[in-house]
């Protein structure tokens, strides 16, 4: 075979066969296959897709190129849970608690903030102590024994992913339904558990702007995820507006644990119930949902589920004194508050700029050595449908300098002020398996 000939052949339309892909992937990882080569041929992919025999066949090229995760010592059922990245996504903050203190085993590898989404990995950091990089030993020990762990991805995990993603970032080919389904596939499978979730943001401040887009990475993924004989569910979720009211590491763990004690912004609730209790009923831990969100509520209400968050932290080396004291997180120097100019109603809260006026602020920037990037954020109050009169606060600015005049107008011109009410969107839009 040859690279050209292959390039070619896809940018023809037509489909390249399993052996063909390997070929391609093994010759771009011993450097066989230049970059050049291999840029050209991801152009013809953004331009031609890839069928679904492709996507699955790339897929398992890149998780055969590196570690595979065995989870067999860990006696119970290993779920996983995987969000596309959106603004004040904390979900597996809270969700991942809720399903191990239901009994199911999380055994979860999380990842940075990628542009404008907030990272897990890079929340969890927010608390003092807490250690994202965990032995493969220690990893499957803490999940046999408290059903829970969040840590970082290994370097071992999907090698050729890695080194696909970074050529894809450079050569505006990140966009590609096929690629972007088999990446997150690929890390997916290598993670090792046997029930896998996936929660597909869509709209403003998603990667997806549209439900068709939405529906058909979402079907590409469980369709892989089938073939692979994982059983795996997508939910195609509400990104035109933040998630909750906190965006910002420090923000968004306080967030994190307010919703874990009952009292978290109904948005963020309703989706991590819905979330937990698709991943007891995906297990047969349940019947139907409505039995589902009843153990995830008794979960809360007992806190159970914040039990079991606590025992992650201890086990991974953070303080759980943040559980009560909340000062222990890391604060802005600044708060500053953004009013409405106007009576009306909320037509649009964009997440896109409030997302973007977070990474302004140093939110993405933010590492577990830059104690003071992590309390920096902002707190979006007002929600679509909601009435305000002239001078309510919208929001708050959490920053660490005084001079902020970009960032105060991005997130007051990412509140629209209209006469009529216009109703939020459910924050559950389909749900694909």
């Amino acid at each position: 075979m040859r690279a050209v000939d292959l390039i070619i052949k896809k940018k023809q339309g037509l489909a390249l066969s399993c052996e063909e892909i390997h070929f391609l992937i093994q010759g771009y990882l011993s450097g066989a296959i230049p970059d050049y080569q291999m840029s050209s041929l991801l152009m013809a992919i953004c331009f031609q897709g890839l069928n679904e025999t492709e996507q699955l066949a790339l897929t398992l090229e890149m998780l055969k190129s590196g570690e595979e995760v065995d989870l067999s010592s860990i006696k119970g059922i290993c779920v996983d849970k995987h969000s596309t990245g959106g603004v004040g996504d904390k979900t597996t903050l809270i969700v991942a608690p809720i399903v191990a203190s239901c009994g199911l085993k999380m055994a979860k590898m999380s990842g940075r903030g990628l542009g404008h989404t907030g990272g897990t990995i890079d929340k969890l950091e927010a608390i003092p102590g807490f250690k994202v990089d965990v032995s493969p030993e220690n990893f499957l020990k803490q999940v046999s024994e408290i059903g829970l762990a969040v840590v970082g991805q290994t370097a071992n995990i999907a090698p050729a992913d890695k080194k696909l993603y970074a050529l894809r970032d450079v050569t505006g080919t990140i966009e590609a339904v096929g690629l972007i389904a088999s990446s997150v596939m690929s890390k997916k499978l290598a993670s090792g558990a046997s029930h896998i979730l996936l929660d597909v943001k869509v709209g403003n401040g998603a990667f997806m702007k549209t439900v068709e887009e939405a529906r058909t990475l979402a079907q590409a993924m469980v369709k892989i995820g089938n073939r692979a004989h994982r059983h795996t569910v997508a939910l195609l979720t509400n990104m035109d507006q933040p998630l909750g009211f906190a965006v910002g590491n420090a923000l968004e763990v306080i967030e994190a644990m307010e919703t874990l004690r009952g009292r978290g912004p109904q948005d963020l609730t309703k989706l991590c119930y819905e979330l937990a209790a698709e991943l007891l009923l995906m297990t047969n831990m349940v019947v139907t949902k409505e039995e589902g969100l009843k153990q995830v509520e008794h979960a809360i209400t007992s806190q159970a589920a914040l039990d079991s968050f606590r025992q992650m932290i201890k086990y991974q080396q953070g303080d759980t004194k943040v559980l009560e004291d909340y000062s222990l997180l890391a604060k802005s120097k600044y708060i500053f508050e953004v009013k409405a100019r106007k009576d009306g109603y909320i037509s649009q809260v964009k997440a896109l700029a409030i997302g973007q006026a977070a990474m302004l602020l140093g939110a993405g920037r933010a590492k577990k050595d830059d104690v003071i990037a992590m309390g920096v954020g902002v707190k979006a109050f007002g929600k679509v449908g909601d009435y305000v009169h002239q001078g309510d606060v919208l929001a708050t600015i959490h920053a660490n300098e005084e001079k902020i005049d970009e960032v105060f107008t991005m997130v007051l011109e990412a509140f629209v002020i209209s006469p009529h009410q216009v109703l939020a969107k459910s924050i559950i839009l389909e749900i694909v398996s």
